[in-house]
C-alpha cells in the first residue's frame, strides 16, 4: 500500500491511500478510521492482535501475504472483530498462486477488484 499511485498503475492505479484515505474519511464522517500500513508480516500480526477485539469492524488488505500467511489468517480466526479481506485488482484475473487465501476462511467476507472503490464498500457491508 505505501506503493500504491507508484506500484504497477495499470492494475492500482495513480492515486496514493493517503489521498484516497482523506476522501473515504469525507465520505464517512461519523466514522472513526484508523489507517496502520505495514510491509512486516509480525507487524500486521501484532496489529491485529492489539485491536482485535475492540474494533467494530477490520478491513485488511494484506497484499501478497493473503496467498502465503498462514499466521495472519490464524491471527484474524483468533480476534472477535469482523474482517474483511479486500484487493484493489481482481486476484482471480491474476495468476494462478493468487487464487489461494489464507485471510478468506477466517473473514466475514471478501471484496476483490473494484479498484479504491472496494474500500467504499467494505465500509458499507460494516453499516
Amino acid at each position: 500500500m505505501n506503493l500504491l499511485g507508484k506500484r504497477e498503475p495499470e492494475i492500482y492505479g495513480s492515486d496514493t491511500f493517503e489521498d484516497y484515505y482523506k476522501k473515504l474519511q469525507e465520505k464517512y464522517p461519523t466514522i472513526d478510521f484508523e489507517y496502520y500500513q505495514s510491509n512486516v508480516e509480525g507487524e500486521l500480526i501484532n496489529k491485529l492482535h492489539e485491536v482485535g477485539f475492540s474494533y467494530d469492524g477490520i478491513i485488511l488488505n494484506a497484499g501478497a501475504y493473503t496467498h502465503t500467511s498462514i499466521a495472519i489468517g490464524d491471527a484474524i480466526k483468533g480476534i472477535t472483530s469482523p474482517v474483511i479481506e479486500v484487493h484493489i485488482s481482481n486476484v482471480h484475473s491474476r495468476e494462478s498462486f493468487r487464487h489461494t487465501s489464507y485471510i478468506a476462511p477466517n473473514a466475514a467476507g471478501v471484496i476483490a477488484g473494484f479498484g479504491l472503490k472496494s474500500y467504499d464498500l467494505a465500509v458499507e457491508s460494516f453499516l
